[in-house]
């Protein structure tokens, strides 16, 4: 079967030939975000996960000449600086108020599913690659670590269709985690605190993450989102990590040295940013107006970059990824639920 990739190497072509896949791409992400309130009120499904679904259907169009130079740039360039300015939600002190003995439990749950991600690959025979993206996914947060982890990988075959699944599965099985997730706080007999915990440490994406804990109650969904956040501040040694073990097994683009994404060292400068200036009174006003602005343009920007993802993946190459994809992530997801569980019980928190 033959499948159509979106090629993301490769110098930056000029203006003019950008203009047209960046307007395509900006068109999805325009009509997802407009749709997204109407979906929803069949079932939840994030403007990401529309655009993405939009663009897969546009896809017969998107694959002419015309648009390829500007949605690869948008897949490239565009995600990587909207990853970085997801830095400016994160604050420091609310990741250190979570305590030693949380922080450790939650970063032992995301090293496990990371390694579980390459080795279900190995076990079920399809390609590392993939193992890497379905674990970083499901071990920081969603669809934005596997765009971001994309950035390290190689332009293998059916990359692009690799990145489109975990993205569509992170989704469906975070939406199923809030649903069934708080029941297993309650069979395991969670206080509120400890609920949004494991609530946090476990599931993918942070809209589901933030339905599961005020689902519970106000105190659950404050601590979950701040585990959720802390797993998504531990984007940076992730990827970096991911590019270092790539390099060490001679699979990088570049085999001679371990890749340093400058956008996630911004992501994590705009951390410290965040967590600093608001106290600076001379700092404090400017930065609250402009900072809610950074915001959007990271919002629109992780839009615009997945809807030309989905411009350049075809429905034949998703379709033919199989069987052994869905095991891979979904066994991913068992493993975070698994060791953050058996950690919180153990610990007694």
């Amino acid at each position: 079967m033959k499948t159509e990739e979106l090629n993301i190497s490769g110098s930056i072509p000029s203006p003019a030939n950008l203009l047209p896949g960046i307007l395509l791409a900006a068109l999805v992400a325009v009509v997802a975000v407009m749709s997204a309130p109407f979906v929803a009120r069949v079932f939840p499904i994030p403007a990401m996960v529309i655009a993405l679904l939009i663009g897969i259907a546009l896809h017969f169009i998107a694959s002419r000449p015309l648009f390829q130079p500007g949605l690869a740039f948008c897949v490239r360039t565009v995600l990587r600086w909207a990853v970085a300015l997801l830095g400016l939600r994160i604050a420091l002190g609310d990741i250190l108020a979570l305590g030693l003995t949380t922080a450790a439990i939650v970063v032992f749950a995301m090293f496990a599913t990371l390694a579980s991600g390459v080795a279900f690959a190995r076990l079920l025979g399809v390609s590392k690659f993939y193992g890497a993206l379905a674990g970083a996914a499901t071990a920081v947060c969603g669809a934005s670590a596997a765009l971001a982890t994309s950035t390290v990988l190689p332009n293998y075959p059916k990359k692009a269709a690799d990145i489109a699944f975990v993205v569509v599965a992170v989704n469906a099985l975070s939406t199923l985690a809030m649903i069934l997730y708080p029941v297993i706080c309650t069979w395991a007999g969670f206080d509120a605190r400890t609920s949004g915990v494991f609530l946090g440490a476990t599931i993918h994406d942070v809209a589901q993450v933030v339905g599961a804990g005020y689902s519970i109650s106000d105190d659950a969904g404050n601590a979950a989102v701040i585990v959720k956040l802390f797993r998504v501040f531990l984007l940076l040694p992730v990827v970096v990590g991911i590019g270092w073990w790539l390099a060490k097994t001679g699979s990088s683009q570049s085999d001679a040295k371990v890749p340093v994404p400058v956008f996630a060292i911004v992501f994590v400068i705009l951390c410290l940013v965040n967590s600093f200036v608001p106290g600076v009174p001379a700092l404090a006003a400017a930065y609250a107006s402009l900072k809610p602005v950074l915001v959007d343009v990271s919002t629109w920007g992780l839009l615009v970059a997945i809807g030309a993802l989905g411009l350049g993946t075809s429905v034949n190459s998703i379709l033919g990824l199989g069987w052994r994809h869905i095991v891979t992530i979904v066994g991913t997801s068992i493993v975070i639920l698994a060791v953050a569980l058996a950690g919180l019980l153990i610990a007694g928190l």
